[in-house]
């Protein structure tokens, strides 16, 4: 029986239509999916757009290149090693981490330049970053004394010297030491440490980066960022190396390499792009923030049209973030609204004068929040237009906090 498919033209997406499609959306053989077509995929998949991919990575290069600011984007985001890869050789200084598990996975696959955000304290993981430091160039942040103390008797015993940021709070409220004298206090206990390197500054102002409209988040951001300039210059007036100040995110790329002292971006999902940021808005006050394309979707198939009000797709919260109060977007096909139907499925139901898909349908979605439902896959496909180009592995998704 011959494919019927329509385009949908915002977007230029293939879907297949209706039961002339399921024997499309049959789990394609185990191996090798190279060269296979997106109606060869066995769904729920992991995609990402190669063309919108590359056109992200070049607009942060090239931005940060104009700026004259450096950028370290965070591994959080993807978990992959390729990926790590692509932006090191565009011209970032390494990658950013949020577990000791991806740690582990960038630096075994040559992946330089690692930087350990999030604190950690238990004995075990400061043992495996100390081993890493060993292995090459990794540094972690510090926000309390405690850690400087069991940070530096580890890596006294392994005979390292291990790179440090003083992790600096600067409005958001989760990690790090107060700006000002309690951040400088920190910073001398680390610079008279045998075998720890202050290398300089780490402030994360996470609560800037997803505030509504350009005007406001500048506001909220040069203020955050702000205490960590002060901060770098009360460090160099008192001695201390102050090399890195590295902050900033997607939503802030551009305000956070406007202000002097900020030497590095620790930008993450530029690359993908979700539905949170584009709620965000860009400058001169467009309603969509659209300084880079979404690039990461979700494949997915109508598995059940029985009622006339609804369908189901193959997605629900294993396959697609439900955390986050904004949904998964139908892309390229107005009209549809997505809810989780429980763990393996998603509900579609579809605005007056909308047109629901139908059974055997295939469907990509922007997700909501990218790097939660990156932790769900194993393997990202990377499509040329509608083949795969690639199978990208990705690292320390099961065992993240361990």
């Amino acid at each position: 029986m011959r494919r019927r498919s329509f385009i949908a033209a915002s977007a230029g997406l293939a879907v297949i239509q209706g039961t002339d499609a399921i024997a499309a959306n049959q789990p394609a053989p185990a191996g090798d999916l190279r060269g296979r077509t997106r109606a060869e995929l066995p769904t729920p998949a992991l995609l990402v757009d190669l063309a919108a991919f590359e056109a992200n990575v070049r607009t942060m290069a090239d931005h940060c290149k104009k700026a004259g600011c450096g950028f370290r984007p965070h591994a959080k985001t993807h978990k992959c090693p390729e990926i790590a890869r692509r932006q090191i050789n565009a011209g970032a200084l390494g990658v950013c981490v949020a577990t000791v598990p991806e740690a582990e996975g960038m630096v075994a696959a040559g992946v330089r330049g690692v930087l350990l955000t999030s604190p950690i304290l238990e004995p075990g993981k400061i043992a495996r970053m100390v081993a890493l430091a060993q292995k090459g160039e990794v540094m972690l942040s510090l926000g309390h004394a405690r850690q400087a103390e069991l940070l530096n008797d580890a890596a006294g015993q392994a005979r390292v010297t291990v790179d440090v940021l003083i992790d600096v709070d600067v409005g958001d409220r989760r990690t790090g030491i107060l700006p000002g004298e309690p951040a400088l206090e920190l910073a001398r206990l680390v610079a008279r440490s045998k075998h720890l390197r202050l290398r300089g500054i780490q402030a994360y102002a996470g609560h800037a980066s997803h505030v509504v409209g350009f005007a406001q988040r500048d506001k909220v951001s040069r203020e955050a960022m702000g205490r960590a300039v002060a901060t770098r210059e009360l460090f160099a007036k008192a001695g201390l190396n102050v090399t890195i100040l590295s902050g900033g995110s997607t939503g802030t790329y551009n305000i956070d390499s406007t202000i002097r002292g900020v030497t590095e971006l620790q930008v993450g999902s530029y690359v993908f792009m979700d539905v949170d940021y584009r709620r965000i808005g860009g400058r001169n006050e467009q309603a969509v923030y659209s300084d880079f394309r979404p690039s990461l979707t979700v494949l997915t198939t109508v598995v059940s049209a029985t009622h006339v009000d609804r369908v189901t797709v193959d997605a629900g919260t294993k396959a697609l973030d439900t955390t986050v109060s904004w949904r998964a977007e139908a892309q390229g096909i107005p009209g549809l609204t997505y809810r989780a139907g429980g763990d393996e499925f998603g509900i579609l139901t579809a605005e007056a004068g909308a047109k629901l898909p139908r059974l055997g349908d295939r469907l990509e979605f922007i997700v909501p929040h990218c790097d939660p439902t990156t932790n769900l896959y194993d393997r990202i496909y990377a499509m040329r237009g509608e083949r795969v180009e690639a199978v990208w592995p990705l690292v320390a998704r099961r065992e993240s906090r361990s």
